[in-house]
């Protein structure tokens, strides 16, 4: 334990966040040590943060240990969930799962009064006939296909449950849209790593973004104003694809919906790419989520649409993917060119397959 020199006044709440010495966990505390009415940060990761004013309790979230941290704590934050493509699959679901339910159940004994836990608008689904937007109470309708979603999913099932379980612990979940910002490397932010963008004639996608510094606000948002229920955050509104390639710089590669899952499908079987292709869905296919609840309880997204896919296209410079799998720059010349996506993809399984062969031969 290394114990920061500041929040020990009594006064005001006494906050911990999971997965705090990065990413949206790090912006997180950040926000919340300078926050007059929060009487005690604290820090809960494998590593030692850098953030000054709070208390860093070193610690694996998937540990029931982390029950003896929470000692006089008001409201835990869980961010130490895991949306990246990199790493190793399974072991990120162990950690996203067992992860939730540990601090779900050393919040309770702990008596915690509130945990936050953040999720995905991804659990609501991608589909070409869901509504624009998507309210909070909408079903879960994302398929379980073994990858992120079904973390997501099984995320949800243990936040619903934990209240009946621990009738004195609240839960709130965080459903934020497709996240941009330092640090995240998706499904979604690999799609304007590639040449071209992914369309599905005859489809309309829709694109909405959240900055992780948006997220962290909501999050500190909902931490201190008891927000229940599950919350969608989000920039305000959406993007159409015209937009996005206008602001991106980036032109469109258009097939059928059968070409490009079929050819997703058969890249994964192979092991080219990271995720299963359902999540493909949600890069051709709505998913629009409103903000109204936060909005109406006075939270203010800092970032337009507009701004957060700024933000998102200076963080992909110089990088390149297709269809999830990201490249190396001799390998981008050679395996690209100018043929664009079409091409590129199932050239790329073209090889794979050459190469199993000579391997097996």
């Amino acid at each position: 334990m290394v114990r920061a020199g500041r929040n020990n006044t009594g006064r005001g709440i006494a906050v911990a966040v999971t997965g705090a010495a990065s990413g949206v966990g790090r912006e997180l505390v950040r926000r919340l040590a300078r926050h007059e009415g929060i009487r005690q940060v604290i820090g809960l990761d494998e590593v030692r943060g850098d953030v000054e004013g709070v208390t860093w309790r070193v610690v694996d979230p998937t540990d029931p240990a982390v029950v003896t941290r929470l000692t006089g704590v008001d409201v835990v934050v869980h961010t130490a969930i895991d949306l990246n493509v990199t790493g190793d699959a399974g072991r990120r679901s162990l950690r996203n799962v067992r992860g939730t339910q540990t601090i779900l159940t050393a919040a309770a004994a702990a008596a915690v009064r509130r945990v936050v836990v953040v999720s995905s608008s991804m659990v609501y689904g991608a589909a070409v006939d869901n509504p624009v937007p998507l309210d909070e109470s909408a079903p879960l309708r994302a398929p379980a296909d073994g990858g992120l979603v079904s973390d997501l999913l099984e995320i949800e099932e243990l936040c619903a449950r934990a209240p009946r379980s621990h009738p004195g612990t609240a839960v709130t979940v965080a459903r934020p849209a497709a996240l941009v910002g330092p640090g995240v490397d998706t499904v979604l932010t690999r799609h304007f790593e590639a040449p071209r963008l992914l369309a599905i004639r005859g489809s309309e996608p829709m694109w909405q973004f959240c900055h992780i510094d948006d997220l962290a606000s909501a999050l500190e948002f909902i931490a201190r104003h008891d927000i229940d229920g599950p919350v969608t955050v989000g920039s305000p509104g959406h993007l159409d694809q015209q937009a996005v390639e206008t602001l991106s710089g980036r032109v469109h590669a258009e097939l059928s919906e059968s070409f490009a899952l079929g050819a997703a499908a058969r890249l994964h079987r192979l092991g080219v790419t990271p995720v299963p292709v359902s999540e493909l869905q949600y890069v051709v296919h709505p998913w629009v989520v409103s903000v109204r609840r936060l909005t109406e309880a006075g939270w203010r997204a800092e970032y337009s649409n507009e701004l957060a896919l700024q933000a998102l296209m200076e963080g992909v410079s110089g990088r390149h993917s297709l269809a999830s799998r990201r490249f190396g720059k001799r390998e981008t010349a050679a395996t690209i060119g100018a043929a664009g996506a079409t091409v590129a993809i199932l050239g790329t399984a073209v090889v794979v397959r050459k190469a199993r062969k000579r391997k097996r031969g």
